[in-house]
């Protein structure tokens, strides 16, 4: 057999000219969409084709020109949620629909018609007070809450659906697609993109034809929007209307523009409204290429009577139109009506799925680089952090500890024992990391690839041979993912006998599964290779990397038979990502205003589910600025206390503040009226730090109180799931006594580890004496020190388990 040399791919491949990109003018279906302007919609409901079922409410629509009929399905989910579908009534073939990131069929409550005359059908929530009003013509959905009007939708006119077609070369011929063949209609269809689109040299051939959807919401009252992530932006979403839409695509950009709307690594396409009174969620269940435009506007709040005296006092209040457009699949869309932030939170997670309880080493420094050479180098490091007294978790190790870029395998001279490696790690309390991608190096030799090969493990091209694209081994072919047989295969090879070298401090990292594919169409694969059960790559693209780190974390769960919890990084992400491990915002440069652009990037993955980051109670302020010798911190809320984290003085002044830094420190503070747990000292790593002893750190708010709450498990395993074994203690400060009990009954666990010491902050003045009393009755006089600056009451020797209740009075 003739041997192929190896194509050489470097890390400059990745570095690419940002023309390779699309400017949303360039993306087909954008343009057809965006030739739909705001105005009457051209959809009517069809109100006596209403049916009520215990699940749901259907109706039809139709279009008043092409006439062709979709289905509306709306329905009331428990926990104020409100999904609607639109779909074709008779598609020509099935259209995609997203699996398997809810997390099961939600439960569903029954819809009451409390109206349906007049071209208006109402429909009541069961407790009343929600309330859905359907306009037949021009079709439109207002959702009321208490008789406010929360968002509405197609208000503007945008609701747009291409339906499935035959390629013109079946239809029968008919005076008006004889006119279609016109010259002048081809260039047209060509701009249009609709069986196929060129970009530079590529061309995406679309054997199904156009199939864009999209919709217009409005939501009343609110100017500020947060959320669809990822890109390098703000915190606050920007209008659009000047400029490119947010795009949700996961593409490979590295070095990408900073304040840039194109879509990078992940997508998670849930955007929140927030004003005084409510918090309002959209989540667009849509797996393909999506565009967000979003346009906030003021309006004239329109009062009952129209008196002209009243009509000149008429305020005017803000209105935030937000228009998703997806290249194909269904309309699918969850609102979720809050009302609070944290109810939010929570109706989305009940949705996608919790973020998955990582084994508590994965919350400590990883120390991860391009590139550690070899064992030595490995050994070397590690060393350093011991000499130098900096604890660590886990050192990572990317793609050149393999042989030749092939995954699960070592380079036989850079890693000649692998094993001995990990278990000089493992004395040390320590963790590696290693990274594993998508694409497998075309290489007979190599048993994986032959293996995936043999079975039809991989992606098709549009003519159904394997797809291949250039990465970092050079040719290679990409596991299809989306298919269940191929994630269950994957998930095998991560087993201790298959996998050669690896042992169970071994976890993984998930790179390059956007899919990076060099050279290929916006440095992805293209749109129409084609998956598992025939589906094209346009409809799951979002997905793909979604996909690996599912079958990655079920193979590091399986090679333990179930009991270990595994640690996945994933580059690539979308809605429910958080249920298989965590993320990270990809590859930047180390460069200042990459820092300070990670600061929201992080915060809006945060909003978006995938909450593998930020710190309650604690407010940090980053330092963000070259060489800086001061910030300027606000410290929020008028009614707040703020409290310096390591000096724990009180903040005298509200509002902002000009605080010091050098590079020893940065700004920490904590809210007044929590309660911090910290261990007392720190260790190598943290399993070194397991029973190390705690301190509590309670800073009292304006009336002298303050909770918070320590969970403890053995912090590796599904013991806490399977057999309830955790403890979750509460800690309440009131009316001088701090008192711990237990926040959930359900859990027991064994452990030594006790409160050592408590440090109270903003304590008035200096107490007489202070006891503690344990649940039996047993009291002991407690040593005490009281620091008059900063009114900091300090409790010493304390040894109080943190497995029982307890009460310490201060008198």
């Amino acid at each position: 057999m003739e041997v192929v040399p190896p194509l050489e791919v470097s890390v400059q491949d990745e570095a690419v000219d940002k023309s390779a990109f699309k400017k949303c003018n360039q993306i087909a279906f954008y343009r057809r969409q965006k030739l739909l302007h705001p105005g009457k919609s051209s959809y009517r409901a069809l109100l006596d084709s209403v049916t009520l079922s215990d699940e749901n409410v259907k109706f039809q629509i139709i279009h008043e020109e092409n006439k062709v009929l979709l289905q509306v399905e709306i329905c009331e989910i428990e926990g104020n949620i409100f999904r609607l579908k639109i779909d074709e009534a008779s598609p020509l073939r099935t259209r995609y629909k997203v699996r398997d990131v809810l997390i099961k069929e939600p439960t569903t409550q029954r819809l009451f018609i409390s109206q349906n005359e007049a071209g208006i059908l109402v429909l009541s929530s069961v407790n009343e007070d929600y309330k859905l009003q359907v306009t037949a013509n021009p079709f439109q959905i207002e959702l009321q809450s208490k008789g406010e009007t929360v968002l509405s939708m197609n208000s503007n006119g945008l609701l747009y659906f291409e339906h499935l077609q035959p390629p013109p070369s079946d239809r029968k011929p008919t005076a008006e697609n004889e006119e279609e063949a016109s010259d002048s209609c081809k260039e047209e269809q060509e701009d249009l993109g609709l069986w196929q689109e060129k970009f530079g040299s590529f061309l995406d051939i679309k054997a199904h034809g156009p199939s864009s959807v999209g919709m217009d919401f409005s939501l009343h009252a609110y100017d500020h929007v947060y959320g669809i992530p990822q890109h390098t932006e703000g915190l606050l979403l920007k209008n659009t209307s000047d400029g490119d839409a947010y795009r949700l695509y996961n593409l490979d950009i590295f070095g990408h523009k900073i304040h840039d709307k194109i879509g990078i690594y992940g997508s998670v396409p849930l955007l929140l409204a927030h004003k005084p009174n409510r918090t309002t969620g959209i989540f667009w269940l849509n797996s393909s290429e999506t565009l967000v435009d979003i346009s906030t506007k003021a309006v004239a709040e329109h009062g009952l009577s129209g008196s002209a005296a009243e009509t000149a006092k008429q305020r005017a209040v803000p209105l935030t139109d937000v228009r998703w457009m997806s290249e194909s699949g269904i309309i699918d869309v969850f609102l979720l009506m809050g009302p609070t932030a944290f109810d939010i939170f929570k109706q989305f997670a009940q949705l996608t799925g919790t973020q998955a309880l990582p084994p508590l080493f994965a919350l400590g420094y990883h120390q991860c680089r391009w590139n550690y050479e070899d064992e030595q180098d490995v050994k070397a490091v590690d060393a350093g952090f011991d000499e130098h007294d900096i604890p660590y978790d886990v050192i990572w190790l990317d793609i050149e500890h393999t042989d030749g870029k092939r995954y699960f395998t070592w380079d036989k001279k850079k890693f000649q024992n692998p094993r001995k490696m990990q278990e000089h790690l493992r004395k040390k309390k320590r963790k590696l990391v290693v990274i594993v991608d998508p694409h497998i190096k075309i290489d007979p030799m190599y048993t994986l690839y032959s293996q995936a090969k043999d079975k039809g493990y991989f992606v098709k091209d549009r003519n159904g041979k394997d797809f291949e694209g250039i990465c970092w081994p050079g040719s290679s072919c990409y596991l299809d993912f989306t298919n269940p047989e191929v994630r269950k295969w994957y998930a095998d090879q991560f087993a201790f006998k298959t996998y050669k070298g690896s042992t169970n401090i071994l976890f993984v990292w998930n790179d390059m599964n956007e899919p990076s594919v060099f050279k290929g169409a916006e440095l992805t694969m293209q749109k129409d290779a084609v998956h598992y059960n025939n589906w094209e790559h346009r409809e799951v693209h979002n997905l793909y990397g979604f996909y690996q780190q599912m079958a990655t974390a079920e193979g590091l769960i399986k090679r333990s038979s179930g009991k270990e919890r595994p640690f996945v990084l994933t580059r690539s992400f979308f809605a429910g990502s958080q249920k298989y491990g965590a993320v990270w915002t990809g590859d930047n440069t180390a460069d200042w205003s990459y820092l300070k652009i990670s600061i929201p990037m992080l915060l809006t993955i945060s909003m978006a589910g995938i909450s593998f980051c930020g710190g309650n109670a604690l407010l940090v302020h980053p330092v963000t600025e070259k060489e800086a010798k001061a910030v300027s911190v606000l410290l929020p809320g008028s009614q707040e206390i703020w409290y310096d984290f390591r000096k724990f003085k009180r903040m005298e002044d509200p509002g902002t503040l000009k605080i010091p830094v050098t590079l020893e420190n940065i700004p920490v503070f904590q809210r007044g009226g929590t309660v911090i747990p910290l261990k007392t000292t720190a260790g190598k790593s943290t399993e070194w730090m397991i029973d190390t002893s705690y301190e509590l750190h309670v800073a009292l708010d304006t009336e002298a109180c303050a909770i918070g709450e320590l969970y403890i498990d053995d912090g590796h395993s599904f013991q806490y799931l399977h057999k309830k074994q955790f403890l979750y203690r509460k800690y309440t400060f009131h009316k001088n006594i701090l008192s711990s009990s237990c926040r959930d009954e359900s859990g027991q666990y064994q452990t030594m580890c006790v409160v050592e010491r408590v440090i109270v902050l903003g304590f008035g003045q200096q107490p007489t004496f202070v006891t503690a009393c344990s649940k039996d009755g047993k009291q002991k006089e407690v040593v005490f020190t009281y620091d008059m600056k900063t009114s900091a009451l300090t409790l010493e020797n304390l040894a109080l388990s943190v497995a029982v209740d307890w009460k310490i009075c201060i008198n």
